[in-house]
């Protein structure tokens, strides 16, 4: 391995250094289009459509994203089902990849990060760092406020409490919430009859 470029050392996941001119010859205009799709408009749905489904890695039908948005290599790295619904400063640290889910709802400042640093104070003066991928599951709901760190999976079904910090899997259809998250409870018919406290759903309504 001691022949790999620091772009390659990137994609296998390794410690590598992020300044690598080869690096940032690429990541430097997907930046500059990022800057530009933030002064986009609210009304300008086909322009925020365009730009996900020409930068992402993949993109789905009928997603949305509240601007402003942040992601380091605009989203090059970002692989987006259908249906997915982002508020305000969505910020995806998408050096490694970052797999979300068809009906995925992120509620405002989540940060999702892939990359880290070393904890050798000798390896990190030197600006190296290194990404592990992050997973979310289809029809997730994350709360404001979230921070999930490199390397995690989050199932499919699954709540994750607003301002936690997710520093380990959450499996499916489990309610989350805390620093550290942890898991409170499986979601089920108590919420099926419930929308908020003692507040019953109006199936008959809907």
């Amino acid at each position: 391995m001691s022949g790999m470029t620091q772009y390659e050392r990137m994609e296998a996941g390794l410690i590598y250094d992020p300044r690598d001119p080869e690096i940032m010859e690429e990541q430097f205009p997907l930046q500059d289009q990022l800057w530009e799709f933030n002064r986009l408009k609210p009304s300008d749905l086909a322009a925020k459509e365009a730009y996900m489904k020409a930068v992402f890695a993949e993109c789905g039908d009928n997603c949305y994203i509240e601007l402003p948005f942040h992601a380091n290599w605009g989203g090059r790295h970002v692989h987006f089902g259908s249906g997915i619904y982002a508020n305000s400063n969505l910020t995806l640290v998408d050096d490694g990849h970052i797999y979300v889910g068809d009906a995925v709802m992120f509620g405002p400042n989540v940060v999702v990060a892939t990359p880290n640093h070393p904890i050798d104070p000798a390896l990190r003066a030197k600006g190296y760092q290194y990404n592990k991928d992050v997973h979310i599951g289809e029809n997730t709901w994350i709360g404001a406020g979230v921070i999930i760190v490199p390397g995690v999976t989050i199932g499919k079904n699954v709540v994750i409490g607003a301002g936690s910090v997710v520093t380990k899997d959450i499996p499916d259809g489990m309610l989350a919430m805390g620093v550290p998250c942890r898991i409170r409870r499986p979601v089920g018919d108590h919420d099926r009859e419930f929308f908020y406290r003692d507040e019953r759903v109006d199936w008959e309504n809907l």
